[in-house]
């Protein structure tokens, strides 16, 4: 695939997996079965797995100066991802995730920000404006303050690169930064969130498209099991349809299942699939991810299941 840049502008944590038979209530204790520690963060997250599908991947972001930041930073690099817009910072300690995993391989998670939110609008419209242009395909999520979210995608715009915003977790952000959004990634909560609606499935999604493609020019919204719906503006009116997920034998964790979502549509968008097709992809990478434990380490490779092919299938 002929691919174009992609830069993702996002946060980097270290993930503490806890399994657990049901995520602890409030004043409850919970003894846990397994821990598991791994590099994550949004942002890192699907990086590596636009890069693992053979992305030219670009990760601006921030670390302590820790073994935490020194281990995410090494991961990165092993999975073909530039980290040279990563900053090592010495006052903050290296973002940490912990993420309750129960027996069905759902989860519950608390992120502390750490280095990640030193990343500031300045920088991160720096590094965009030289990084990415014309035709380029810049990342952005919710995880980073709302002035970097919004500094990044005007900054993509003025280069002339395509700007997928996923607000994950849902972030209230102007009403320039959705729509220059192309396209919009939310799950179906944080697009019930956006519009101020229950969205609980498939079908709900599918009728409240036209709501969602009035704020965008393009939407995507996953549904977990249930895969994803996307919209799309168009001379002839909206088009759109619903993608289910592929089916696995066993859910083993679905930790960063919608950021490895999200990396493989960024990186069939840079090879100028159009956006039934990077969906369709998105939801075989998203699929596939949820049959291993925690995030990077369960994503495909270019190999895994011919996931790179899907792009232009």
């Amino acid at each position: 695939m002929n691919s174009k840049r992609i830069v993702v502008v996002g946060s980097a944590n270290q993930d503490y997996l806890l399994r657990v038979p049901k995520a602890p209530g409030p004043g409850e204790t919970t003894i846990a079965t397994g821990l598991t520690k791994q590099p994550g963060g949004k942002g890192a997250n699907q990086a590596v797995a636009a890069a693992r599908l053979g992305g030219d991947v670009h990760f601006v972001g921030a670390v302590g100066r820790d073994d935490d930041g020194a281990t995410i930073l090494r991961n990165l690099s092993t999975d073909g991802v530039s980290i040279d817009d990563v900053r090592i910072i010495d006052q903050q300690p290296t973002g940490l995730a912990l993420i309750w995993v129960e027996a069905a391989g759902e989860n519950s998670i608390t992120v502390v920000s750490g280095a990640n939110a030193t990343v500031t609008a300045e920088r991160a419209s720096s590094a965009v404006t030289r990084l990415a242009g014309q035709g380029s395909i810049v990342v952005v999520q919710g995880e980073l303050p709302r002035d970097v979210v919004e500094t990044t995608v005007r900054a993509a715009t003025g280069v002339g690169a395509r700007v997928i915003l996923n607000l994950a977790p849902f972030l209230e952000v102007d009403a320039a930064a959705l729509a220059a959004a192309d396209p919009l990634v939310l799950n179906e909560t944080e697009a019930g969130q956006l519009l101020g609606v229950p969205v609980p499935d498939a079908s709900a999604v599918l009728a409240v498209r036209d709501r969602l493609l009035a704020i965008a020019p393009s939407v995507v919204v996953t549904l977990g099991g249930e895969g994803a719906v996307w919209g799309a503006r168009g001379d002839d009116g909206p088009a759109g349809g619903h993608v289910p997920a592929e089916k696995v034998a066993t859910v083993v964790d679905t930790t960063g299942a919608g950021d490895a979502f999200v990396g493989a549509l960024a990186y069939a968008l840079a090879g100028s699939a159009a956006l039934a097709d990077a969906v369709r992809l998105g939801a075989r990478a998203g699929s596939f991810a949820i049959t291993g434990v925690g995030a990077q380490k369960s994503y495909a490779r270019a190999s895994d299941r011919g996931l790179a092919a899907g792009a232009a299938s």
